[in-house]
Protein backbone atom coordinates (compact mmCIF):
# COMPACT_ATOMS: atom_id res chain seq x y z
CA UNK A 1 0.00 0.00 0.00
CA UNK A 2 1.61 3.03 -1.08
CA UNK A 3 1.46 6.45 1.30
CA UNK A 4 1.65 10.35 0.17
CA UNK A 5 3.63 12.35 2.27
CA UNK A 6 1.76 15.59 2.77
CA UNK A 7 3.91 18.85 1.69
CA UNK A 8 4.02 21.35 3.89
CA UNK A 9 4.14 25.09 2.81
CA UNK A 10 7.46 26.92 3.52
CA UNK A 11 7.16 29.37 5.98
CA UNK A 12 9.32 33.01 5.98
CA UNK A 13 10.63 33.18 9.82
CA UNK A 14 11.30 36.67 9.32
CA UNK A 15 7.98 37.91 8.76
CA UNK A 16 6.25 38.81 11.86
CA UNK A 17 3.27 36.35 12.71
CA UNK A 18 0.65 39.35 12.57
CA UNK A 19 1.19 40.03 9.36
CA UNK A 20 0.96 36.54 8.28
CA UNK A 21 -2.76 36.10 9.97
CA UNK A 22 -3.95 39.80 9.23
CA UNK A 23 -2.08 41.05 6.46
CA UNK A 24 0.24 43.94 6.24
CA UNK A 25 -2.12 46.68 7.49
CA UNK A 26 -2.38 44.73 11.10
CA UNK A 27 1.43 45.38 11.68
CA UNK A 28 1.78 48.92 13.38
CA UNK A 29 3.30 52.12 11.46
CA UNK A 30 7.21 53.12 12.39
CA UNK A 31 7.29 56.28 10.09
CA UNK A 32 5.14 59.00 9.30
CA UNK A 33 7.05 59.87 6.23
CA UNK A 34 8.26 57.44 3.63
CA UNK A 35 8.77 56.66 0.02
CA UNK A 36 9.36 53.71 -2.03
CA UNK A 37 10.50 53.58 -5.46
CA UNK A 38 10.25 51.52 -8.36
CA UNK A 39 13.15 51.94 -10.58
CA UNK A 40 13.64 51.33 -14.23
CA UNK A 41 15.32 52.21 -17.15
CA UNK A 42 14.49 55.31 -17.91
CA UNK A 43 11.73 55.99 -15.13
CA UNK A 44 11.32 55.91 -11.44
CA UNK A 45 8.17 56.14 -9.89
CA UNK A 46 7.97 57.41 -6.19
CA UNK A 47 5.18 56.55 -3.80
CA UNK A 48 5.58 58.92 -0.95
CA UNK A 49 3.30 58.16 2.16
CA UNK A 50 2.57 60.28 4.94
CA UNK A 51 0.25 60.42 8.08
CA UNK A 52 0.23 59.56 11.63
CA UNK A 53 1.14 56.49 12.99
CA UNK A 54 -2.20 55.64 13.69
CA UNK A 55 -4.20 56.17 10.89
CA UNK A 56 -4.17 55.58 6.82
CA UNK A 57 -1.57 57.74 5.03
CA UNK A 58 -2.01 60.18 2.66
CA UNK A 59 -0.60 58.39 -0.80
CA UNK A 60 1.27 60.49 -3.75
CA UNK A 61 2.44 58.86 -6.49
CA UNK A 62 4.91 60.77 -8.89
CA UNK A 63 6.86 59.19 -12.17
CA UNK A 64 10.69 61.14 -12.37
CA UNK A 65 13.07 60.79 -15.34
CA UNK A 66 16.25 58.53 -14.77
CA UNK A 67 18.11 61.21 -16.45
CA UNK A 68 20.44 63.72 -13.81
CA UNK A 69 17.96 66.50 -13.84
CA UNK A 70 15.36 63.95 -13.32
CA UNK A 71 17.09 62.23 -10.59
CA UNK A 72 17.50 65.77 -8.87
CA UNK A 73 13.81 66.79 -8.95
CA UNK A 74 13.12 63.50 -7.32
CA UNK A 75 15.59 64.37 -4.68
CA UNK A 76 14.31 67.92 -4.60
CA UNK A 77 10.12 66.69 -4.00
CA UNK A 78 11.62 64.47 -1.05
CA UNK A 79 13.51 67.07 0.53
CA UNK A 80 9.90 69.18 0.34
CA UNK A 81 7.95 67.38 1.56
CA UNK A 82 10.76 66.05 4.65
CA UNK A 83 11.19 62.55 3.81
CA UNK A 84 14.38 60.86 4.87
CA UNK A 85 13.63 57.58 4.97
CA UNK A 86 13.39 56.01 0.88
CA UNK A 87 13.39 52.06 -0.45
CA UNK A 88 14.10 50.80 -3.43
CA UNK A 89 14.80 47.20 -4.72
CA UNK A 90 17.99 46.44 -5.79
CA UNK A 91 17.28 44.65 -9.20
CA UNK A 92 19.78 45.02 -12.11
CA UNK A 93 22.26 48.56 -11.94
CA UNK A 94 19.43 51.17 -12.85
CA UNK A 95 19.04 51.24 -8.85
CA UNK A 96 22.86 52.74 -8.80
CA UNK A 97 22.25 56.32 -10.41
CA UNK A 98 19.38 56.56 -8.15
CA UNK A 99 21.36 55.43 -4.95
CA UNK A 100 24.37 58.19 -5.88
CA UNK A 101 22.04 60.78 -5.90
CA UNK A 102 19.80 60.58 -2.73
CA UNK A 103 23.02 59.10 -1.02
CA UNK A 104 23.94 61.49 1.75
CA UNK A 105 20.19 62.84 2.00
CA UNK A 106 18.15 60.62 3.20
CA UNK A 107 18.27 57.42 5.08
CA UNK A 108 17.96 54.53 1.90
CA UNK A 109 17.46 51.22 2.38
CA UNK A 110 18.09 48.46 -0.35
CA UNK A 111 15.60 45.76 -0.24
CA UNK A 112 15.76 42.29 -1.84
CA UNK A 113 13.53 41.88 -4.37
CA UNK A 114 12.52 38.37 -3.55
CA UNK A 115 12.31 39.20 0.08
CA UNK A 116 9.71 41.98 -1.33
CA UNK A 117 7.62 39.49 -3.38
CA UNK A 118 7.66 36.76 -0.86
CA UNK A 119 6.15 39.38 2.04
CA UNK A 120 2.28 38.21 1.97
CA UNK A 121 -1.27 40.79 1.93
CA UNK A 122 -0.03 42.30 -0.90
CA UNK A 123 -3.71 43.05 -3.08
CA UNK A 124 -2.92 42.41 -7.26
CA UNK A 125 -3.54 45.73 -8.24
CA UNK A 126 -0.70 47.61 -5.56
CA UNK A 127 1.60 49.04 -7.63
CA UNK A 128 5.64 48.29 -6.71
CA UNK A 129 6.63 51.95 -5.46
CA UNK A 130 3.23 51.54 -3.27
CA UNK A 131 4.00 48.36 -1.83
CA UNK A 132 7.31 48.84 -1.13
CA UNK A 133 6.43 52.13 0.78
CA UNK A 134 4.07 50.33 2.87
CA UNK A 135 6.24 47.63 3.95
CA UNK A 136 9.04 50.70 4.81
CA UNK A 137 6.48 52.42 6.63
CA UNK A 138 5.49 48.97 8.79
CA UNK A 139 9.24 48.49 9.19
CA UNK A 140 9.04 45.41 6.97
CA UNK A 141 12.47 46.16 4.92
CA UNK A 142 15.91 44.90 5.72
CA UNK A 143 18.15 46.94 3.81
CA UNK A 144 21.11 44.96 2.14
CA UNK A 145 24.59 46.10 2.91
CA UNK A 146 26.02 48.95 0.87
CA UNK A 147 29.69 50.19 1.39
CA UNK A 148 30.78 53.48 1.42
CA UNK A 149 31.03 55.34 -1.86
CA UNK A 150 35.24 55.30 -1.51
CA UNK A 151 34.93 51.44 -1.22
CA UNK A 152 32.61 51.00 -4.08
CA UNK A 153 34.71 53.00 -5.87
CA UNK A 154 37.49 51.06 -5.45
CA UNK A 155 35.82 47.96 -5.56
CA UNK A 156 34.66 48.82 -9.27
CA UNK A 157 38.18 49.40 -9.59
CA UNK A 158 39.59 46.51 -8.47
CA UNK A 159 36.70 44.12 -10.34
CA UNK A 160 37.78 46.22 -13.75
CA UNK A 161 41.59 45.30 -12.77
CA UNK A 162 40.76 41.57 -12.68
CA UNK A 163 38.81 41.17 -16.35
CA UNK A 164 41.99 43.40 -17.79
CA UNK A 165 44.32 41.38 -16.93
CA UNK A 166 42.39 37.86 -17.51
CA UNK A 167 42.05 39.29 -21.20
CA UNK A 168 45.94 39.97 -21.12
CA UNK A 169 46.30 36.24 -20.18
CA UNK A 170 43.83 34.94 -22.43
CA UNK A 171 45.23 37.48 -25.47
CA UNK A 172 49.12 36.01 -24.59
CA UNK A 173 48.09 32.40 -24.65
CA UNK A 174 46.39 33.24 -27.96
CA UNK A 175 49.73 34.73 -29.23
CA UNK A 176 51.65 32.29 -28.10
CA UNK A 177 49.50 29.37 -30.20
CA UNK A 178 49.45 31.17 -33.36
CA UNK A 179 53.64 31.35 -32.88
CA UNK A 180 53.93 27.91 -32.39
CA UNK A 181 51.45 26.82 -35.44
CA UNK A 182 54.22 28.85 -37.13
CA UNK A 183 56.62 26.97 -36.11
CA UNK A 184 58.07 29.74 -34.07
CA UNK A 185 58.96 28.21 -30.56
CA UNK A 186 60.08 31.21 -28.46
CA UNK A 187 59.02 30.09 -25.14
CA UNK A 188 61.49 27.25 -25.53
CA UNK A 189 64.18 29.76 -25.10
CA UNK A 190 63.27 32.75 -23.23
CA UNK A 191 60.95 32.23 -19.90
CA UNK A 192 58.77 35.35 -20.56
CA UNK A 193 58.07 35.64 -24.13
CA UNK A 194 56.93 39.14 -23.67
CA UNK A 195 59.15 40.44 -21.62
CA UNK A 196 61.55 43.60 -22.98
CA UNK A 197 63.84 40.87 -25.18
CA UNK A 198 60.29 38.92 -26.24
CA UNK A 199 58.28 42.14 -27.17
CA UNK A 200 61.62 43.56 -28.88
CA UNK A 201 61.10 40.42 -30.96
CA UNK A 202 57.64 40.22 -31.46
CA UNK A 203 57.56 43.97 -32.51
CA UNK A 204 60.17 42.84 -35.03
CA UNK A 205 58.40 39.92 -36.74
CA UNK A 206 55.08 42.06 -37.25
CA UNK A 207 56.96 45.03 -38.67
CA UNK A 208 58.58 43.00 -41.60
CA UNK A 209 60.15 39.53 -40.31
CA UNK A 210 63.57 39.54 -40.99
CA UNK A 211 65.19 38.23 -38.25
CA UNK A 212 68.55 37.32 -39.00
CA UNK A 213 71.26 36.82 -36.65
CA UNK A 214 72.60 40.42 -36.39
CA UNK A 215 68.83 41.63 -36.27
CA UNK A 216 68.01 39.06 -33.32
CA UNK A 217 71.32 40.02 -31.67
CA UNK A 218 70.38 43.47 -31.39
CA UNK A 219 66.86 43.17 -30.19
CA UNK A 220 67.87 40.81 -26.59
CA UNK A 221 69.35 41.78 -23.55
CA UNK A 222 71.24 40.46 -20.70
CA UNK A 223 71.69 36.18 -20.64
CA UNK A 224 69.37 35.67 -23.56
CA UNK A 225 72.33 36.99 -25.86
CA UNK A 226 74.40 33.76 -24.87
CA UNK A 227 71.29 31.99 -25.95
CA UNK A 228 71.69 33.01 -29.33
CA UNK A 229 71.90 29.89 -31.22
CA UNK A 230 69.32 28.04 -29.91
CA UNK A 231 66.92 31.41 -30.19
CA UNK A 232 68.16 31.54 -33.93
CA UNK A 233 66.68 28.05 -34.34
CA UNK A 234 63.24 28.74 -32.22
CA UNK A 235 63.09 31.56 -34.91
CA UNK A 236 63.34 29.36 -37.93
CA UNK A 237 59.51 29.20 -38.50
CA UNK A 238 57.24 31.61 -40.20
CA UNK A 239 53.81 33.10 -39.96
CA UNK A 240 51.76 34.42 -43.24
CA UNK A 241 50.63 37.51 -43.65
CA UNK A 242 47.39 37.01 -42.35
CA UNK A 243 48.14 35.81 -39.24
CA UNK A 244 50.49 38.74 -38.63
CA UNK A 245 48.41 40.80 -39.43
CA UNK A 246 45.33 39.22 -37.02
CA UNK A 247 47.97 38.32 -33.93
CA UNK A 248 49.30 41.19 -32.84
Amino acid sequence: MSTCKKILPLIDLSVPPSLLTGGIFAVEAILERCCGLDVHRDTVVACLLTGSLDSRPKKEIRTFSTMSKGLHELLEWLTEANCSHIAMESTGVYWKPVYHVLEGSMNIKLANAQRIKNVPGRKTDIADSEWIAKLLRSGLIEGSFVPPADIRELRELTRHRKKLVSHASAEKNRIQKVLESGGIKLSSVISDVFGVSGRALLQQIMADGCLNQDVVESLVKGTIKKKLPQLMDALSGALCKRQTMHTF
